[in-house]
């Protein structure tokens, strides 16, 4: 069976190399990873093939520290993505390794991110691996969107 895949696509008003120091450096990181109600702390960034990003995702929404009381989760939890390739300004690619989860074994997820330029900005193309199951697969794409959502917010504060 194939592995199933999402892809989601945004055009900021933006250089690629704006997108890809917010994607390759801690402070870049810092200020637009995680849904709306947390904030991440990045604890390591190896940008190298097989090096490690490692972070800290932080609840702080009054409805996401419920949501994640209710379902056993941790206020905190440490994730980290491997960085499989690297293309400047081109092409990153990573798994994300999947071990927060309770009652669920430790797996990894793959996600590819492709940047462009174009006339009217910055094209960002990012392809991930389906989650677990059909509960959470809708989850990590709302989680997805919600970041893209605070990543335009951010240009559109700088414009």
């Amino acid at each position: 069976m194939a592995l199933r895949r999402i892809t989601l696509e945004r055009t900021f008003d933006a250089e690629v190399a704006d997108l890809w120091e917010l994607w390759t450096t801690k402070d870049g990181f810092e200020s637009w990873w995680g849904p709306e109600g947390f904030r991440t702390e990045v604890r390591k960034l190896e940008l190298e093939v097989g090096g490690e990003t490692v972070y800290a995702m932080i609840a702080f929404g009054p409805e996401q520290i419920e949501f994640l009381r209710k379902a056993g989760m941790p206020l905190v939890s440490e994730d980290r993505l491997t960085l499989t390739e690297i293309v400047p300004e081109r092409r990153l690619a990573y798994t994300h390794l999947i071990d927060f989860l309770p009652g669920v074994t430790p797996y990894r997820a793959a996600m590819e991110v492709e940047f462009a330029s174009l006339p009217e900005g910055a094209r960002m193309v990012i392809t991930m691996d389906v989650m677990h199951d059909e509960q959470m697969t809708p989850m990590a794409l709302m989680g997805m969107e919600s970041q893209l959502g605070r990543l335009e917010e951010r240009f559109r504060r700088a414009g």
